[in-house]
């Protein structure tokens, strides 16, 4: 049998990107959006949808949540314009809240948890945004999933089809072929497939940077 997936961000850039490598890809049977606001996307035989308000408040859905391989965790908000304790809520106490359900739902899951790149593992970094992160993946590798795996891509393409795409990402996407001799980049097709085969085949590292994410995804 194939995977069973719960994925949250289908509604941003990442989370659309990885959702439409898990439709195309063999290797998933089923994927399961947790999202508070309704995908606008093409509707697919493999594809559920559980509406919610609140991550920190799961107890009404847990029997929708329970029987599953592996969480993509690809919800999560820029730092532009956010405080330290709003931006600390959102990346890392919603996502703990998140996996601690998981957890207790699925003890034998794969959590892959959608970072980035330049976090600081050290949590005592100048850049806010880079603490909070690495504060996050730091709890969630302490946690005893099956396994856990942080993806920290950088500059990403999105695949063709994808809805919500912003401008930025849309320039980013038209001018690839020549930033990718600049600076390293990613395909969104790439991430979906890493986070697949992080849970089918494993990984040597927990914290996987662009060159990681590109070697998983090759596999």
């Amino acid at each position: 049998m194939g995977l069973k997936v719960i994925l949250t961000g289908a509604t941003g850039l990442v989370g659309e990107g990885v959702l439409f490598e898990c439709l195309e890809n063999s290797q998933v049977d089923q994927v399961l959006m947790v999202n508070r606001k309704h995908y606008q996307g093409k509707p697919h035989i493999k594809l559920k949808e559980c509406l919610v308000t609140d991550f920190f408040h799961l107890d009404n859905i847990e029997d929708q949540l329970k029987g599953y391989d592996a969480c993509f965790y690809c919800a999560g908000i820029s730092s532009n314009g956010v405080n330290e304790e709003e931006y600390t809520h959102i990346t890392y106490e919603t996502t703990l809240a998140f996996a601690n359900k998981i957890l207790e739902l699925n003890p034998e899951l794969t959590f892959c948890h959608i970072s980035g790149s330049h976090t600081d593992s050290s949590e005592k970094g100048r850049f806010m945004w880079a603490r909070v992160k690495g504060k996050t993946e730091n709890t969630l590798i302490r946690m005893p999933f099956k396994s856990v795996y942080n993806f920290r891509p950088g500059s990403m393409k999105p695949t063709k089809g994808q809805q919500n795409v912003k401008g930025y990402y849309k320039i980013m996407s038209a001018l690839s072929p020549i930033l990718q001799y600049i600076f390293p980049m990613l395909h969104m097709k790439q991430i979906g497939q890493a986070m697949i085969n992080s849970v089918t085949k494993g990984y040597n590292k927990q914290v996987l940077e662009i060159k990681d994410i590109k070697s998983l995804a090759a596999k």
